[in-house]
């Protein structure tokens, strides 16, 4: 039985490797493109010999990358941070009180999550436009929180039914501590692994929005990588190890944050959808 079960492990472990490698096909041809020189037209399977990261430091200036880190950098930690801080408080009593009216809020967030965000965008664009907020950095913070809150709260609730249970906060709410006292002290401690999923999840989203960002942040001052990519991209369309440069340097932030909070992404991930 050992030796069946060790002999499909590594059976599977065949096509996960290849699976593996067929998406990193993308990225390899994207780094070797980056590191080459201006008028190289070599294969992009090959890392050319002529290594040169003058490309970087090209795309950067060029692009204005540094105004676009800012910005999108900006839009995604307070995006983040409001969807973790009202997300989580919005989930605990739609996962602790199973009353007719949290059913019916929390099936209609998981019904929202099914809309997709381009059918408002046509009358999300005129109310912006008629409270002024177009080209704000306020509004692209706004849109990835109303975006992104119901599957923050679909995670969190999921999660807090599925692995904490309700015995500690009897216990806290017997020695006399308040709701919000059990929530902060207690509950979203132990919040940990689905907290770093949503981090993860929506930072990454967040990160690469476009179709939000290319109508309301359409000025110079506020636009985000995305945007500064497409538009770069264009100027350089025959000249695309910028481009590539440039990808790579807009990626780096969410490699960054996924290498740290991956050990608790999974955990996080199948815990929070085991009862949502």
């Amino acid at each position: 039985m050992y030796r069946t079960d060790l002999v499909k492990k590594r059976i599977l472990v065949v096509p996960s490797l290849m699976i593996a490698l067929f998406h990193l096909i993308p990225f390899y041809i994207l780094f070797t493109t980056s590191l080459k020189p201006k008028g190289d037209f070599s294969s992009k399977w090959i890392l050319s010999r002529n290594i040169s990261f003058q490309n970087f430091g090209e795309a950067w200036d060029k692009a204005n990358l540094g105004n676009a880190l800012v910005n999108t950098s900006v839009i995604t930690v307070c995006a983040a941070i409001l969807l973790i801080f009202f997300g989580s408080l919005a989930a605990y009593p739609l996962a602790r009180r199973n009353t007719r009216l949290n059913r019916l809020i929390y099936t209609l967030f998981i019904a929202i999550m099914v809309v997709p965000p381009l059918t408002v965008l046509v009358p999300l664009y005129q109310l912006v436009v008629n409270i002024g907020m177009m080209n704000t950095l306020e509004i692209a913070i706004l849109n990835n929180v109303a975006a992104y809150m119901p599957l923050t709260i679909f995670l969190y609730s999921g999660f807090i039914r599925s692995t904490i249970p309700k015995e500690i906060e009897e216990v806290a709410r017997v020695d006399g501590a308040t709701t919000l006292s059990i929530f902060y002290r207690i509950v979203f401690p132990l919040l940990k692994p689905v907290t770093a999923t949503i981090l993860i999840i929506s930072c990454i989203f967040i990160w690469n929005d476009y179709q939000f960002a290319i109508f309301f942040l359409q000025a110079e001052e506020v636009k985000t990588f995305t945007v500064a990519l497409s538009g770069f991209f264009g100027e350089n369309v025959n000249n695309l190890n910028l481009v590539a440069a440039a990808a790579i340097i807009s990626m780096m932030p969410m490699v960054i944050l996924f290498l740290f909070l991956q050990k608790y992404f999974i955990k996080g991930l199948t815990s929070g959808s085991v009862k949502g």
